[in-house]
């Protein structure tokens, strides 16, 4: 049992030198801070582009819910890099043209996909 707790405090005292040892010598070159900054800044790049994502939807379906007329439950939006996709039904036809124009005069609002339907009562009429 003593034999094996002094093999784990020799491993981790190994595994502790080394991963000290190339801390080091990474730390001494000049380009490997910046390098690391990079890298660093370029993983942040995808969640900053989600976070604009998300935000201009907010933006969409707060400027669609001031219009009481249209039912925002019933309609789904996708926004990609400023192109938002429209998906889902409203009740009324000139619904589609009106919540297209109001997507888009949201800032951000680059191009407007619509795959908006009319909901049809039950019976088809």
């Amino acid at each position: 049992m003593k034999h094996i707790r002094a093999l784990q405090v020799a491993l981790a005292t190994s595994i502790t030198i080394t991963s000290a040892s190339v801390w080091s010598q990474t730390g001494e070159a000049s380009g490997a801070p910046a390098a690391s900054a990079t890298a660093a800044s370029a993983s942040a790049a995808p969640e900053t582009g989600r976070k604009a994502n998300r935000a201009l939807r907010r933006k969409v379906y707060a400027a669609i819910g001031k219009h009481k007329e249209i039912s925002a439950g019933d309609l789904s939006v996708i926004a990609k890099d400023g192109a938002v996709t429209l998906g889902g039904t409203v009740t009324d036809a000139q619904q589609i043209k009106q919540v297209e124009d109001i997507v888009k005069a949201v800032p951000g609002v680059t191009s407007v996909t619509n795959k908006l339907t009319v909901n049809k009562p039950l019976g088809g009429m």
